[in-house]
Parts: C-alpha cells; sequence; structure tokens
C-alpha cells in the first residue's frame, strides 16, 4: 500500500528570509541549503526536502531530556493542526513576523517551519546560538527559545512582541529577570510526541497574580491516571491517548499545575519529595544552574543532594547551606544533605542538562 499524501501548498503570504515560494520552489531552496549552506542552514533542507515529499509522515527525534533520544513518526496532518491551534491560541494570524533561532533537527524547530509555510508567516533565519538576539536589529511579533537562550537575551527582549519558551522548566529567576519586560513571555508545556506545545502559561503580566497554571490549546483534552500523572487526548495531533509521566494537579478541564516528573520522585526516609517542586523553592537563592536528586543511603533510602553549576569554592558551599536552611517555605526535608559543586554539567545533544550523566561522571 502506498503512502500518498499531498502536502499543502505553501500560504500566499509566507516569506522565508524576505522572499515567496511555492512548493516547487522550495524545494530547490532546499536542495541549496544542503550543498551550499552552514550547518544550521543543512538541518532546515533537509527538513523541508522531507515535508515536501509525498508522505504523511515525517520522523522527528525526542530531545534525550527524560531518556534515551528515540525517533517518532509524526503526521504531517498533525503538524498542520498544531500550527494551526498556535496561531489561534497566540493570536498570531497571515503575516505574523518571526525569527528561527532553534535548530531544525527536533521539532521546535521545525514547527516553526511548518508555521511559517501553513499560516503565511514571513520568517527570517538565524543560526542557532545560546545568543540568538544579539546579532539581531529589527522586531518581531514571535519567537521561540530554551530557557538558556532566554536567560541570554532579557536585554533585548524588546525586540520581540510574543515569546514561547520551552524545552526545559524556567527558573524563578529568569521569571523575576522577564517580570517587567514588555514582550510577553510564555512558559509552554509539550513534548515531541504533542506535536510541541499543548498548553501554556503567561509569565509576566500588569495583574500581580502569581504562579499560573497552563492553560490547554483548543481540542485538548486533559485528564489523570491512577499515578497523579497527565493524560492528553488530543485527537487533532495525536491518534494515541498520550499517557505522561508529569504529575499534575487538574484545576479546570483546561487548567493545570505541573508538579514534577514521577520518573524523578525521591523517596527518603518514607517522604516522598519532588524535586521539580524543591527547585523551584531554591531558585531564588541559586544564581547557577542547579539541579536537585538523590544518592543512595544506608538510613534513608536514598537522600537528597543538590547539584550546582560552578567551579569548588568553600565560601559559596557555605553560602549556599546559609541561604537554604534559611528558607521558609522550605521544609526540613526538603533541605539537601549534601552539595556538589560542578565545573560542567553533562547536556543532551539539544542542551538540556542530562542529570543522569551528570550524576554518573561526578559521584562514585
Amino acid at each position: 500500500m502506498t503512502d500518498k499524501y499531498k502536502v499543502p501548498e505553501t500560504h500566499p503570504d509566507f516569506r522565508l528570509n524576505k522572499q515567496y515560494f511555492t512548493n516547487a520552489e522550495l524545494r530547490q531552496v532546499a536542495y541549496s541549503f544542503i550543498k551550499e549552506g552552514e550547518a544550521y542552514e543543512e538541518k532546515i533542507g533537509s527538513f523541508l526536502l522531507d515535508w515536501l515529499k509525498p508522505s504523511s509522515y515525517t520522523i522527528s527525534k525526542t530531545s534525550g531530556s527524560t531518556g534515551n533520544p528515540k525517533e517518532i513518526k509524526l503526521k504531517k496532518e498533525h503538524m498542520v493542526n498544531s500550527a494551526l491551534a498556535t496561531s489561534k491560541f497566540f493570536e498570531l494570524p497571515a503575516g505574523t513576523t518571526a525569527l528561527l533561532c532553534l535548530p531544525a533537527t527536533y521539532i521546535a524547530g521545525r514547527m516553526m517551519l511548518v508555521r511559517a509555510m501553513i499560516l503565511g508567516w514571513h520568517l527570517d533565519l538565524i543560526p542557532p546560538s545560546s545568543n540568538p538576539l544579539d546579532q539581531v536589529f529589527k522586531r518581531y511579533d514571535f519567537c521561540a527559545m530554551t530557557p538558556f537562550q532566554l536567560d541570554n537575551s532579557v536585554g533585548r527582549l524588546h525586540l520581540i512582541k510574543k515569546l514561547i519558551v520551552g524545552g526545559g522548566a524556567v527558573s524563578y529567576r529568569i521569571q523575576k529577570m522577564v517580570k517587567d519586560v514588555d514582550t510577553k513571555v510564555y512558559e509552554t508545556y509539550g513534548m515531541t510526541e504533542t506535536v510541541t506545545h499543548i498548553a501554556a502559561k503567561r509569565l509576566n503580566s500588569n495583574k500581580k497574580k502569581q504562579d499560573r497554571p497552563f492553560k490547554v490549546l483548543p481540542n485538548i483534552n486533559i485528564s489523570k491516571d491512577s499515578r497523579g500523572c497527565l493524560v492528553i487526548k488530543a485527537p487533532k495531533l495525536s491518534d494515541e491517548v498520550i499517557i505522561t509521566n508529569d504529575i499534575v494537579d487538574i484545576l479546570t478541564y483546561k487548567k493545570f499545575n505541573w508538579k514534577g516528573r514521577i520518573d524523578n520522585v525521591i523517596n527518603s526516609g518514607g517522604i516522598k519529595i519532588f524535586p521539580e517542586e524543591v527547585e523551584q523553592k531554591m531558585s531564588p537563592v541559586i544564581d547557577q544552574r542547579f539541579f536537585i536528586t538523590s544518592i543512595p543511603d544506608d538510613s534513608l533510602g536514598d537522600k537528597l543532594v543538590l547539584f550546582v553549576e560552578s567551579d569548588f569554592s568553600e565560601e559559596l558551599l557555605l553560602r549556599l547551606k546559609k541561604k537554604i536552611e534559611k528558607l521558609p517555605t522550605l521544609d526540613k526535608y526538603e533541605v539537601p544533605k549534601k552539595i556538589y559543586l560542578i565545573e560542567k554539567f553533562e547536556e543532551t545533544s539539544s542542551g538540556k542538562i542530562h542529570r543522569e550523566n551528570t550524576i554518573k561522571s561526578k559521584v562514585r
């Protein structure tokens, strides 16, 4: 049985680096990117060629932040539906100016291209970097970044009207940094299996309300399983019901709070601890990248430990210990039994902290 699929023609308002291209012309652009382009353009060219094939699906890689990276088949129809949902939720019509500063290796970067082609956006391409706005000198309606990129871009955020941030939790420190900027900054929740985000929450606004819940996009139904983990039913994005390992509190049929991943839950002396919750509580007093985890302990089973990305310093260790112990929001069992200062964290291929590898390489 042949897999035939007619790829939608590019929207008449679509522009890539200021030029309009039909599907046929875009195919030639893709070839030139692969043959003559820079490394990031080669990845874009490869994806565009895959998108333009008369096949109903593409293959995308997961980031590997919560397990080994794997390849997933994604229906092009679902990718189109995701683009339409993003346009509606964030109010991004045809003619929206957008900046692609993420690699096209993963779904987040690929969906920026699909949105532009399907919705008729004017998309500019720049090399992915940790400081994406350093060489940008015009304003854009929309952009997507990782938390690390946002951390390095706060001083130039006036160039972006609406920004979505995904690929990891946004720390308290970054949230504080974007609190008073004019840019509308949203943290997103999603994964490769859901064709990027299925929910988002505003991180800054004039209202004083803090800790907003995630609000789901159109045509998404959420529930919890017996473990308390999020279950996503999104027929326009996936043929399967998606059972996650994310522990949540569901507030309404449209809103939920994320508590952490069940894989990361620590049982220390019979008490269940959510590392992500503890990290959120510690964020105000730790400036460096850090994470909470556990290591085996004879009496507790597992003991809570803190990893901080920093050169070793007895002074810093003592300062961190004092600051953490004074945190009024921290329960006594959430205070780490040991602090490790690590010069450089291990990372996944997409730049996220690889907790497991960092622990293995540093704790013997």
